[in-house]
Parts: C-alpha cells; structure tokens; sequence
C-alpha cells in the first residue's frame, strides 16, 4: 500500500489522489512522475550532504510497469503536462531576452565589420590600431530551456547541459527501446556509461565526432517512463548486471477500478510549485563557477540515516542479484528523497526555503522506502535475483529446450558461445545448479582408442522436453 499520507502530506497526497482519479490510473503513476520531475527542477541547484565527503543530487530514476490498459502514460502526464506548461512560459521569457541579442548580434557584425576596416586602414597607414569596441561583443545567446526532452543523443545532452548546467529530465513513454538502444553503436561501444554518471551528478566529458569535446561539470538528468512486465521480465534476464538498472526506483501498481472520475486536480497549484522550483538559482563560488547550494543533514538527521544504513545492511543478507545491487542503493536514494520531500513540504507550506534537510523528512523517506519501494523492487526484480548461477542455469535450460538434446557435452555447449555460457567457469555452475533440480545427469563417457580422460556425457530429464 503507498503511503501517500504518512509520506507527502495532506496537500500532495490531495492533489496526487485528484490528478490520478482524473487520469483513471493509479496514484503510483502520478507519483513516478512527481518525484523525478521535481528532482530533475531542483537539479544542481541543491544537493544533500549528509556530511563531508557524502553529497547526493535530487536526481531519481522511476520505471512505472504495467499492462497497456494500466494507463502508465495517463498518469505520467499528469505531471509532464504542466511542466511542458511551465517550459512554455520560461521559454516564453527567454525568447524575449532572445530578440533583443539578435538585434544586438547584427549592430555587433556591424561594429565588428567597422573595426577591421579601421585596423587595415590603421596598419596600412602606420597608426596604433583601435581597440575593439565594446559594441562588437553581443554576448552570449541566451538558451532556450529545456525542461524534459523526450529523445536525445548522448552528443545532443552535452550540449544541451553545458548550456543548461542545473541539468534536465528525460522522459520516455517506453523505456524498454530505450534501454537496448543504449548498444546501438557498431564496435561495441555504448552510452551506458553516460547514463550510469548521469545518475551520480558527476563531470562527464562527451566527445563528439568532428566537434570539440564537450565538459558538463555536474552530469545530472532525471529520468521517467513506462515499461510493460513482459518487456521488463525480457531486459531483466539479458542485462548485464552494471548497475544502471538498479538505478531505477520501479513502481507496479495492482490497476485501479475503473469507474468515472468525480474530482480534478489543482493545475494552478502544481504548475506554481514546479514554476518556483525552475526559479531556484545556482550559487557561484569564489572561481565565478556555477555550484550546487548544498544542504546538510541536521544531527538527528545523520542518526536517522545511520539507523537506517544498518537496516539496508540486513536486508542485503537475504538478497541475491539485481534486488541486491537495489537495495545496496537505498541509502543514497533515501538522501536523494529527503531532500525531495523537504521542498515538496516547502512548495506545500509558505515558509522560507529550507537551510537543511531535518529528520522528520528523512524519516519519511525511510518509511516510503522500507514499506512500499522495497515491496515493489521485490516484485519487478523477482526474475532477476538469482544469483549468477541460477541466471546462466536458466539460460543452459533455454538452450537444451532450443537444441532438442536428449544428452550434450560441454564442449558442445560451449562452442555454442552463448551469454554467460562462453567458458567452463560460468558453464560449471550452471549445471551444478541443473544437476541439484534434477534436470540433467552426469553420466561417464568411455575413453576413445587413443585413451585418454573421457568427457562428461550430461543425460536430459525427459520431462523437460515434454
């Protein structure tokens, strides 16, 4: 059960309730937009430190699974909407800012023009040449912002983010064609490793094919989108475990009733909280750098976390793959949300703008977390938690149903070369673990005439054929 309450407040918990009765979708969906869309407009311009040497981007990852009928999308929308309102106004703004350069621009080319003439006539005549004038430097073009951008290369993010240093949000309705299509260059190369610093707020340098290198300081884009079980079950068992998936907070809500809705939520109040959180500003350091504003955790704060780290470390002892490469995550994630939550009750409430994250908000990120985020992990990654073993024993088992053996050597199955199944050492276990269920038998195989260590023959139960 999500703790809507117990977590967000009344005034979320209201608006989140409204918006997902208006959409006929659950409230998970709402909220696997909430919270990455409102980590993305915080961006670099606070992160948490819960003390020195430990900081934290409100950066999160959800994945919202469910059936095409489970209206994902609608509910994903019902915050992407007013955030795509709130960039049509803030570009809105800029396009102003825009006019103006591009009419300083061609004054600034006809300076510029002017000057060189009055260079050559200067060197031609043997004068002192003029300085440049003032009126030749436009500035630089004010940039358009880009708040949640659907679709994008790896090359087309750089710049945009070294434009746009608070970063941005990525949304995909889809995320299973995303996810594959992060191996799409030839030669093995890949933009997993962008997303996996991207996630960490880290510097990240992208080259670019014929163009100078681009430098983001701080790499930081939120990410959102749908999956279906099926197509996740399949990314799951194929995915190399790197830890990019286990980035990914996963929300899978039984559907909600379908019945007509009788509420609406309060557009004006979501589209004015998002609006101010865009407002929020980077502070620049002695360097004139553009910094995150970092808040620290209060003392009874860093005793919360400490609590709840020595939790994440039992609930490590009972998990095996990629729940347990999840769960080694929680702390960082409970950071990232109590930070959130700060600004969610700041947005709700007419304080001024927290100096802190306090215990009661990691406290609540702890509870949301512990009763309902490790439950839904549980439940999308139940395919993946096998340990290495079981992983490649369930391919073995796809392979002996694909060939048709009644019995198999390993060099068969190893000159196959297929994933997790290239050598002997990943091939042993896997039939260790078949051997243990009783799906194949090891049976002797008679020397050759040339003598020599016979190989092992493996014998196919024939109820797995069947």
């Amino acid at each position: 059960m999500l703790p809507l309450t117990d977590v967000f407040g009344s005034r979320w918990t209201d608006w989140i309730s409204r918006a997902a009765e208006a959409k006929s979708s659950p409230p998970d969906y709402v909220l696997a937009a909430l919270l990455p869309v409102v980590g993305a407009a915080i961006g670099n311009t606070r992160w948490a430190m819960p003390w020195a040497g430990w900081a934290e981007p409100p950066v999160l990852w959800t994945m919202a699974i469910g059936n095409p009928s489970s209206n994902k999308s609608p509910g994903l929308d019902a915050v992407l909407t007013p955030l795509r309102n709130v960039e049509r106004k803030l570009r809105g703004e800029v396009e102003a800012e825009r006019a103006n350069w591009l009419e300083a621009a061609e004054l600034a080319k006809i300076a510029e023009s002017t000057w060189k003439e009055a260079v050559k006539r200067a060197l031609k005549d043997g004068d002192e040449a003029p300085a440049r004038p003032v009126e030749a430097n436009p500035g630089p073009e004010p940039f358009l912002p880009r708040l949640a951008i659907a679709d994008a290369t790896v090359e087309r993010l750089g710049v945009i983010l070294a434009e746009q240093p608070r970063g941005t949000l990525l949304s995909r309705d889809e995320l299973a064609g995303w996810l594959h299509g992060m191996t799409r260059y030839a030669g093995g190369g890949s933009d997993r490793p962008f997303w996996l610093e991207a996630y960490g707020g880290r510097g990240h340098t992208v080259e670019r094919m014929g163009r100078p290198p681009v430098h983001v300081d701080r790499l930081s884009i939120g990410v959102l989108g749908g999956i279906q079980p099926d197509r996740l079950r399949s990314l799951l068992l194929k995915s190399d475990d790197d830890g990019l998936l286990a980035r990914f907070l996963p929300l899978w809500p039984d559907p909600a009733p379908i019945r007509r809705p009788e509420r609406l939520p309060d557009e004006e109040f979501i589209e004015t909280a998002l609006l101010r959180l865009h407002r929020l500003n980077m502070p620049v350091n002695e360097r004139d750098e553009l910094v995150p504003s970092v808040m620290s955790f209060t003392d009874d704060a860093r005793d919360r976390l400490d609590c709840f780290r020595l939790a994440v470390r039992e609930w490590e002892g009972g998990a095996e793959g990629l729940l347990l490469s999840f769960i080694g995550k929680l702390p960082g994630l409970a950071v990232r949300l109590a930070l959130i939550l700060t600004y969610l009750d700041w947005l709700a409430g007419s304080e001024p703008e927290p100096l802190w994250v306090e215990a009661d908000a990691f406290d609540r990120a702890a509870l949301f977390i512990e009763a309902y985020a490790l439950r839904m992990a549980r439940r999308a990654y139940a395919d993946a938690s096998q340990s290495k073993a079981e992983r490649a024993a369930r391919r073995l088992l796809a392979l002996i149903r694909d060939q048709g053996w009644e019995c198999f050597t390993s060099r068969e199955v190893l000159r196959l070369d297929r994933k997790s199944l290239t050598t002997a050492a990943e091939l042993n276990p896997a039939l260790s673990v078949l051997i243990e269920g009783d799906v194949v038998r090891a049976a002797e195989r008679t020397p050759g005439p040339k003598g020599g260590r016979p190989s092992k023959l493996f014998l196919v139960n024939p109820a797995v054929r069947h």
